[in-house]
């Protein structure tokens, strides 16, 4: 069956459930020699969605949640990440984990790098990778990463709705 390497808000396992209901979470590992960031603007949840690139950093890594995705969930996560717009496209990766070495695909945004976040996403993507069991340190990074604040700001009343 081939595994499905999720490093944004699919790193919860009941989202997952929601998604693609044959695929059971398989293990966890990290992206090496990639790092994640952020591309597209307004692709969807208030800003840009989260993709991985590679990066001639040593250290630079990616946690991921991987999955067993039979062919009947496949269909559906394409339909849900967008790949028949051109919104993602699928890669294959190698992904470390303390079993060792997996082959496994993944979507990365067929798009340019950069713009920002919304903090809702943020917030989506820190606890299901909290969820996953991502170590503290890349959860909070994740927490403080810089981001759009979605509605109104402390200056910026709510207008009245009666």
């Amino acid at each position: 069956m081939p595994i499905y390497a999720a490093y944004a808000s699919n790193m919860d396992p009941a989202q997952m459930l929601e998604r693609a209901p044959h695929s059971p979470m398989y293990s966890t590992g990290w992206l090496c020699g990639w790092r994640l960031t952020f591309a597209g603007d307004d692709i969807g949840w208030e800003g840009s969605l989260a993709t991985v690139v590679e990066d001639d950093d040593p250290d630079a890594k990616v946690f991921v949640v991987l999955y067993d995705v039979p062919d009947e969930d496949t269909a559906n996560l394409d339909r849900w990440e967008g790949t028949e717009l051109g919104v993602h496209r699928k890669i294959r990766a190698r992904v470390e984990t303390v079993e060792g070495p997996v082959l496994a695909w993944l979507y990365v945004i067929d798009g340019y790098e950069g713009g920002l976040p919304s903090a809702r996403y943020l917030g989506v993507m820190a606890d299901a990778a909290e969820v996953a069991g991502a170590p503290a340190d890349y959860i909070e990074r994740l927490r403080l990463h810089e981001a759009r604040n979605v509605g109104p700001g402390p200056e910026e009343p709510l207008e009245d709705q009666s």
